[in-house]
């Protein structure tokens, strides 16, 4: 049994104890979980903007947003926010959110499209 990695374990049988293990490195008991196993949530995949690719994907932003009649001021915010959403939460909500302001008139059917392909083709599923 040479290289094992051997953990030491100390039997304390007490009247008032129920002869539970106790570690050497925790010789007063303290709990160290709440003795429910820890399974981990799983969520469905998304579609996420992949952050590796983010300044191509602001680069071709930029271009559409320079052709629009969108406000300077408003487009910075604009594609702050559909960054911040298509990376953290998922593209179908980054969309929702450019389809508002293509209700509101700023955006033109045409540049929400190619927002929309934009999205897809920077995007993968996390």
């Amino acid at each position: 049994m040479v290289g094992e990695n051997k953990r030491n374990k100390v039997v304390v049988q007490s009247s008032g104890s129920s002869g539970a293990l106790q570690d050497r490195n925790n010789p007063r008991g303290a709990k160290k979980n709440s003795g429910k196993p820890r399974t981990k949530e799983s969520t469905k995949r998304q579609a996420m903007l992949n952050t590796h690719r983010i300044n191509p994907f602001k680069y071709d932003m930029n271009e559409i947003l320079e052709a629009s009649s969108m406000d300077p001021s408003k487009a910075s915010s604009f594609l702050a926010s559909v960054i911040a959403k298509a990376s953290r939460v998922s593209t179908k909500d980054a969309k929702e959110f450019v389809r508002t302001f293509l209700d509101a008139g700023d955006l033109t059917k045409e540049e929400y499209d190619r927002i929309c392909r934009l999205l897809d083709r920077y995007s993968k599923f996390r």
